[in-house]
């Protein structure tokens, strides 16, 4: 067996979803190299108002949410070849997240709006609440499993138990018309305001702080570089702009209309290992191997590594979490203390070459 020898480095590329017209065509999702160039089409098939992008890196495939359709189409992550219906079911499927449990969570902006759960090979699961929110567009988790979803319409954020149970609303002021939503570290809540110009902020007991950034107009799609900068885009300048974690702006890192773009409402990034050499260590062949890469428990096959007995783990930020000597054939990580997300296992031989593989923790 060869195995090709990965070198991590924080390279990516960008990928951002096109409503276009909103209900009228063109819709596209297209691929920018990490400093906002190169632009391509990368998905221009079978799409309808799409609303959400998501890599099952595991399957090779992305999923891209369709609200005409009501479907999740699925689609080759490297080529972007169509695949496929990933899921049906939903009415105006929105926003795609894995949760803690490891099922896929689906909005929707129409029908009853309950969150839908959907098994990672596309089948259905369970309808996770029993409580609507209507025009649902953004959700996250805090630190404890209780999920927020945010209702456009309704101008609020209303938050759900860890098994589902509706608690109630947990924003209903301050807003405009609320799309995507993320949690800090210190457990504040932040929300897009597609309605308004700004990102606000509001503590843990849903009482609003400030705004976090202003200088927006239509903000829809948000992700995180692996610098800790982030990416919005801004439907009303057809860019995708980027500002520091404390929230000051530092330019459009995709310019306005690049490759045709016209109305951004997801933005991606997708982390990438650079094959940088291809070697055969004979006679032995070192390999990493890790199961599952999906949770918070991951057993780390280590009984064919005789050149080194170094692996640490990095989070998306390249900050190390859990640092090792390898001295038996399985080593475990326990992510309990992590927060959600994506994070690099890797693992050093004596040459200073190093093996790299993406896990998510998911609590």
């Amino acid at each position: 067996m060869l195995l090709g020898l990965y070198v991590y480095a924080q390279d990516f590329d960008i990928y951002v979803s096109d409503a276009g017209n909103f209900n009228n065509p063109p819709w596209k999702i297209f691929k920018y190299d990490s400093s906002g160039g190169n632009a391509v089409t990368f998905i221009d098939t079978m799409l309808s108002w799409p609303q959400d992008i998501l890599f099952l890196e595991d399957s090779d495939l992305v999923l891209i949410s369709n609200l005409n359709t009501n479907r999740i189409t699925k689609y080759d992550s490297d080529s972007g070849n169509y695949l496929g219906i990933f899921a049906n079911g939903m009415s105006g499927p929105t926003r795609m997240k894995i949760g803690p449990d490891t099922l896929l969570y689906v909005l929707q902006w129409s029908g009853n709006g309950r969150v839908k759960r959907y098994r990672l090979d596309g089948s259905f699961h369970s309808n996770f609440t029993s409580i609507g929110v209507n025009q649902s567009i953004g959700m996250d988790w805090d630190q404890k499993g209780n999920l927020y979803v945010s209702s456009f319409n309704g101008k609020n954020i209303r938050k759900f138990g860890p098994t589902g149970a509706d608690s109630g609303l947990f924003v209903n002021s301050n807003l405009q018309g609320p799309t995507n939503i993320w949690f800090d570290d210190n457990g504040e809540l932040l929300v897009l305001d597609w309605s308004g110009t700004t990102v606000k902020r509001f503590d843990t007991n849903g009482v609003f702080v400030s705004n976090y950034l202003t200088g927006l107009r239509q903000s829809e799609g948000v992700d995180f570089m692996p610098t800790g900068n982030i990416l919005i885009g801004n439907g009303w300048t057809k860019a995708v702009k980027m500002y520091d974690s404390s929230g000051s702006f530092i330019r459009d890192l995709v310019p306005s209309g690049r490759g045709g773009l016209l109305k951004p409402n997801a933005v991606r990034i997708r982390l990438k290992s650079n094959l940088t050499s291809v070697q055969k260590l004979n006679p032995i062949i070192e390999e990493l191997s890790i199961h599952p890469t999906y949770g918070n428990l991951f057993f780390i096959e280590t009984q064919n590594w005789t050149h080194s007995n170094e692996l640490n783990v990095v989070d998306i930020n390249g900050r190390v979490v859990f640092e090792t000597r390898v001295n038996k054939s399985i080593t475990i990580w326990e992510a309990n203390n992590e927060e959600n997300g994506m994070y690099f296992i890797n693992y050093f031989n004596s040459k200073g070459q190093k093996y790299s593989k993406k896990v998510m923790v998911i609590k």
